[in-house]
């Protein structure tokens, strides 16, 4: 004969194996119930948002590759690949040094002929010997011209124009010498800025 006390406990395990039964029950059904939601609204919803993150990565790769191969600006200045170099003495082309004109001039070559142009001072003891390095230098940086200004620049200029057949010279006040094919000699004046652009395009022109 059971007594009250055993009769609950039996009571107690039937219902807990009921209830075991019933979610182990309900789990398919539930997994069921999942699958037809991810079918329907929060499925189209959850691949909204996947076809969107996709995008955004896919725009921020190929956003990076064109800034990384972006090509160069089409505004900026296309030079030819032509150099034409000034010497000049340890004033450089400030305003009023006797080289002002003539890189004015050289900028307004480069302009029109779309030329680059740069400028050396020669720092130090204004001699010809000081001068020659300064010179030198612009030959290694193969400059096609070299324009000369102040006595103990052209005076280096002059003397190097044999042996550099290839490089045009264009010196300013130079004393009357020998011609040579690739010296001009430019004289001082009121017409020196224009003389210096209109002899630099010429030669450039010439190649």
């Amino acid at each position: 004969m059971k007594t009250r006390r055993a009769w609950r406990a039996t009571e107690r395990e039937a219902a807990r194996k009921e209830a075991a039964e019933s979610g182990s029950a309900r789990i398919p059904g539930l997994l069921a119930a999942g699958a037809g939601a991810l079918r329907g609204r929060v499925g189209w919803a959850l691949g909204a948002v996947l076809v969107l993150a996709l995008g955004l990565v896919g725009t921020w790769l190929f956003v990076g590759s064109e800034t990384r191969g972006t090509p160069p600006d089409t505004r900026a200045r296309a030079y030819q690949d032509y150099d034409a170099c000034l010497l000049t003495d340890d004033r450089g082309i400030v305003t009023g040094a006797p080289a002002a004109p003539v890189w004015e001039g050289m900028q307004a070559a480069s302009l029109d002929k779309r030329i680059r142009v740069t400028f050396v001072p020669v720092m130090g003891e204004k001699s010809v010997a000081n001068a020659r390095p300064f010179l030198n230098g612009l030959m290694q940086r193969d400059c096609e011209i070299v324009v000369a200004s102040g006595a103990p620049q052209v005076a280096a200029a002059e003397a190097a124009v044999e042996k550099n057949p290839k490089v045009r010279f264009v010196t300013v006040g130079g004393e009357s010498g020998a011609a040579h094919d690739n010296l001009v000699r430019v004289a001082p004046g009121a017409s020196l800025k224009d003389d210096i652009a209109s002899t630099v395009k010429r030669l450039a022109a010439e190649g």
